[in-house]
């Protein structure tokens, strides 16, 4: 009896704990991590939303860049890091989809370590194409294929990256084959794609934008589900191939365990900084745009690409050790 006496205490202290933490929340400075090089979209959001939490809650926000592993290594720093809400991560879906169906070795459990707290931002890759390539949209890519299999090369940021997924199912939902050549990021692709070494890329917007502007790369289609705000003549893939979409997003996760009062705070103020028209017009900038989501849209958008680009990935035998 005197044992259950003290268990029913120490429960109740806690539920009187848990608001007080959620009121006095933020006390000390917020990490978060990148798992990306600096200067990239990823970045940009971070220090974009950190600026505008900083002036919410007038707590410092730092962001942390730790690239390697294709983004997996920041997110298995956030994954074992204590669950107090003062570490996130910008996490993508390179990371949360692309390398959970790519690499066969992680050093954490994506559904079991880490916590879904908001969906931030879409910002959406464009094929681009050589301009001796006799394309102008899919549907003469399409063609094209089909009547010279194999010939077509295609660029892409590297082996097991969104840029290459986009491209096994272009060619998978098209019915037609084409060479792959891996490189390290954006830059060294799109330098050989307008030095005519390849013909086709599938690179981020802000990479390839200043080249579509100047003539010397052909905007053939926007990857994502819409079309891009920067870009809005150029069609999305998905009207001219039915079902084609590669929604390139980016959101925010914690570590496991991090309190829900914490995250649902996290993620009520994040939305207020996606709201304003700064931060919109920073993403219009790089050809994004806001895709604002809780724990629940997030968790549920991670689950279907999951599934998406699992099949892709094991479709085509794209792995990597």
């Amino acid at each position: 009896m005197v044992m259950l006496v003290r268990l029913l205490c120490a429960i109740l202290l806690w539920a009187g704990a848990a608001p007080v933490y959620a009121q006095t929340y933020p006390a000390k400075t917020i990490r978060i991590v990148v798992p990306f090089p600096p200067a990239g979209s990823a970045d940009l959001l971070s220090r974009t939303i950190g600026q505008k939490l900083t002036a919410i809650w007038g707590q410092p926000i730092v962001v942390d860049n730790r690239p390697g592993a294709g983004g997996n290594l920041g997110l298995e720093l956030v994954a074992k890091a204590p669950p107090d809400g003062y570490t996130a991560v910008m996490a993508a879906i390179t990371t949360n989809a692309i390398g959970m169906s790519t690499y066969t070795k992680l050093g954490y459990n994506l559904e079991k370590d880490l916590a879904p707290v908001t969906l931030v931002a879409n910002i959406p890759h464009i094929l681009v194409a050589h301009p001796s390539l006799p394309v102008k949209n899919v549907k003469d890519l399409v063609a094209l294929g089909k009547a010279r299999p194999g010939e077509i090369i295609f660029a892409s940021q590297g082996a097991g990256t969104l840029s290459h997924l986009e491209q096994e199912l272009l060619k998978t939902m098209g019915g037609f084959k084409a060479l792959h050549v891996p490189y390290k990021g954006s830059a060294p692709g799109i330098a050989d794609l307008m030095a005519g070494n390849v013909q086709l890329f599938f690179d981020s917007i802000p990479s390839a934008l200043p080249h579509i502007k100047s003539g010397r790369v052909r905007a053939i289609g926007v990857a994502s589900s819409t079309r891009s705000p920067a870009l809005p003549d150029v069609p999305a893939i998905g009207e001219l191939l039915k079902g084609f979409a590669a929604d390139s997003w980016f959101g925010l996760m914690m570590p496991a365990g991090t309190p829900r009062d914490i995250i649902n705070r996290f993620d009520a103020e994040v939305r207020k900084a996606l709201a304003s028209q700064e931060v919109k017009e920073r993403l219009l900038a790089v050809g994004g745009f806001v895709q604002a989501g809780g724990p629940d849209q997030l968790a549920a958008r991670i689950k279907e690409d999951l599934g998406k680009w699992g099949k892709v990935a094991r479709a085509t035998g794209v792995k990597i050790e």
